[in-house]
């Protein structure tokens, strides 16, 4: 085959590879794969480097298919170019239960998927993370073990998304050149025309954010592949607006939104067969396209041995400290390190706001484990986010650990997703709680995929105090224990804080939040503990099971149950407390230690300065809440937990009640 045709047959083979398992599923979406499958092609078969049969070669590049809906794009070329998990078979089942190959790529589901992608706009900022991860590990262990490039490919829908200007805007500014961004410019949405609802000029905009920008015939692949290698001569991301036809071959549809979302048919499928020269049956791939597929599926074998030799060579120390983190190890003694801290806290019984008991505990944290990266949507005096080891990140010096992610909580988070899938680096940020709802997709998807990201959310209640209600978080607490697999910290004091770090550094399988305090706080743990009691999720902080009242709280109200309980216990009432930092990790627990935390107490109290939505499994629907049922105010915050009733004699009172 002359390289023209050669390269024809293998980005057909990708269309009918999508077409044909859409139609199968009678669902999904083939325009994409039809119309980037020239992109991809050239991509693939020339420049990517990567390795089926090594699939997390830390020094592989890293491609990311943010236009999620077009999936089997992706899953078409896992297949072609040989990854042993992605087969023909998992192919025919395309949008099926327990198949791989899943309606949007899914992280874990099959080696080569990089990330989870769907909703639109989170894999840019994903690509935008990993790209930072590899620059970070670059200025850390050199460019002989890191120097890899990030590829991404978008549609008009990612650009839309806000998200987008966010995760752009924050290479651009970090020039982050080893970023490169595919533009799936078919002027083709669901609805029909982009023009229906947008006439922004992209390149304009990417040029505004200092981004270096190409456009090319998307079907072209010579252009194509000038592309590419200008861009790799950029000192800044490139964006490649490959103008596209969405849908390409498909005689009747294609260049139509009708290409976008739905199966061709089977008339339809014939007579893009006829037009594309390509006359094999459903799922059919010739051995000469293969045999070109599978070729370039192993073109890198020798660049990962090379690799892997380079490894081999290098100092112990840096070999052993690169290893180390890529297995997700911590250094050894870090349990120690954190007992330690503990006994310290017992001693001195800090009376501290948990924001900066936070910062305590990233003190001893940071400086014990090289690969945490920090950083603050622009919050990082109130965050208490950045210690000692924390120099900033700049667009000239990599070898800082703190990132400045600008007031950008969306794409913070979704780039701290990425960060955490390239590997090497434990990234936290943070930011107040009440701006939690702007990170939540990313969270979301933190918690689908089971990765590690840590999400310091301070300001965590109406203890906000002046700012008012639309800063203080009420509903937040309830919300964010509602996404599974994502667990949510809120302590006590400064024991409790550093316990939850702990935990949360430690947790390689699921994000973690940490909801914390402006207002300073009494220590609730006095006597040190060698367990992690936090561990457990709930645990009795004072009193006896027979007890007739338990109080359950959490944070700052704690505090309050503490006082309360010290009320009651002078009038003859033996009361218990419970302090709850985690109710995901307590539901976890074993039931005999359910009930035991739980107990059978007549009377039930919880007090959490936020809704009642998730305390019902400990108290009952009888049993009394001291909270919110709307939204704050502004004033001094101890006038507004005394205006909301969140006192230590409301809840004596709903104790004796309840007794009554």
């Amino acid at each position: 085959m002359n390289s023209r045709e050669q390269h024809d047959r293998m980005a057909n083979a990708i269309r009918f590879l999508a077409m044909d398992a859409v139609e199968k599923a009678n669902s999904g979406h083939p325009g994409l794969p039809m119309g980037m499958a020239d992109v991809a092609t050239v991509l693939f078969s020339k420049y990517l480097r990567f390795d089926p049969k090594n699939p997390l070669w830390p020094d592989r590049d890293r491609f990311v298919l943010s236009a999620g809906h077009g999936s089997m794009l992706l899953y078409s070329v896992l297949y072609l170019t040989g990854y042993p998990d992605m087969t023909v078979e998992e192919l025919t089942r395309f949008r099926q239960l327990g198949s791989k190959t899943a309606g949007h790529p899914e992280y874990g589901h099959a080696t080569g998927i990089e990330t989870t992608t769907g909703p639109l706009g989170q894999g840019i900022a994903n690509a935008v993370g990993m790209a930072i991860a590899e620059r970070k590990l670059r200025e850390e262990f050199g460019s002989e073990l890191q120097d890899h490039y990030t590829y991404a490919m978008c549609g008009d829908g990612c650009l839309m998304e806000g998200i987008s200007h966010e995760a752009i805007a924050l290479a651009g500014h970090l020039k982050l050149n080893k970023l490169i961004l595919f533009w799936d410019n078919n002027s083709i949405t669901i609805d029909g025309a982009v023009s229906l609802s947008d006439s922004t000029d992209q390149i304009m905009r990417f040029k505004a954010v200092h981004w270096n920008t190409i456009e090319v015939d998307g079907h072209d692949q010579a252009a194509i592949s000038a592309a590419i290698e200008a861009a790799h001569k950029s000192d800044r991301p490139t964006l490649i607006a490959c103008k596209t036809i969405i849908g390409f071959g498909a005689p009747n549809k294609q260049g139509t939104h009708k290409v976008h979302g739905s199966p061709l048919g089977a008339e339809e499928i014939a007579a893009t067969r006829v037009a594309l020269n390509w006359p094999y049956e459903p799922f059919v791939i010739p051995n000469d396209v293969l045999g070109e597929w599978r070729a370039a599926g192993e073109r890198s074998v020798g660049t990962r041995e090379a690799w892997e030799g380079r490894l081999a060579a290098a100092d112990a120390a840096k070999k052993a400290e690169f290893t180390r983190r890529f297995d997700h190890k911590l250094p050894a003694g870090f349990d120690a390190a954190i007992s330690d801290y503990k006994k310290k806290l017992a001693e001195t019984k800090p009376t501290v706001a948990t924001r900066k008991a936070s910062e305590d505990a990233l003190e001893v944290i940071n400086g014990f484990i090289p690969e945490t990266i920090g950083g603050s949507a622009d919050l990082t005096p109130s965050n208490n986010t950045k210690t000692s080891q924390m120099k900033s990140i700049t667009p000239t010096d990599f070898s800082g650990r703190y990132m400045h992610w600008g007031i950008r909580e969306h794409g913070m988070a979704a780039a701290m997703n990425g960060i955490s899938l390239h590997g090497g680096l434990i990234p936290y940020s943070g930011g107040f709680l009440i701006f939690s709802d702007y990170c939540r997709p990313p969270l979301r998807l933190a918690a689908l995929m089971g990765i590690r990201a840590i999400h310091v959310l301070t300001h965590d209640s109406i203890g906000v105090g002046e700012d008012g209600p639309t800063h203080q978080p009420v509903e937040q607490v309830a919300s964010l224990r509602a996404i599974p697999n994502f667990q949510l910290f809120r302590p006590a004091d400064a024991t409790e804080t550093a316990e939850c770090w702990q935990i949360a550094i430690k947790t390689t399988n699921r994000p973690s939040g940490l909801a914390l305090t402006r207002q300073n706080l009494l220590a609730a743990r006095t006597e040190y503990s060698e367990k992690n009691l936090c561990e457990q999720g709930a645990y009795t902080l004072a009193g006896n099971a027979d007890a007739k009242v338990t109080i359950f709280a959490s944070g700052s109200e704690v505090e309050l149950a503490v006082a309360a309980r010290t009320a009651l216990e002078g009038k003859g009432v033996s009361t218990r407390v419970v302090s709850v930092p985690c109710t995901e990790l307590f539901f976890e627990q074993p039931d005999a230690y359910r009930k035991e935390v739980i107990g059978n107490s007549p009377v039930k109290v919880a007090v959490e300065a936020g809704v009642r939505e998730g305390w019902d499994a400990f108290i009952g629907p009888e049993g009394a809440f001291i909270g919110m049922k709307g939204f704050g105010a502004s004033a001094p915050y101890k006038d507004v937990y005394k205006h909301f009733g969140i006192t230590t004699e409301a809840v004596v009172a709903a104790a004796e009640a309840k007794l009554s």
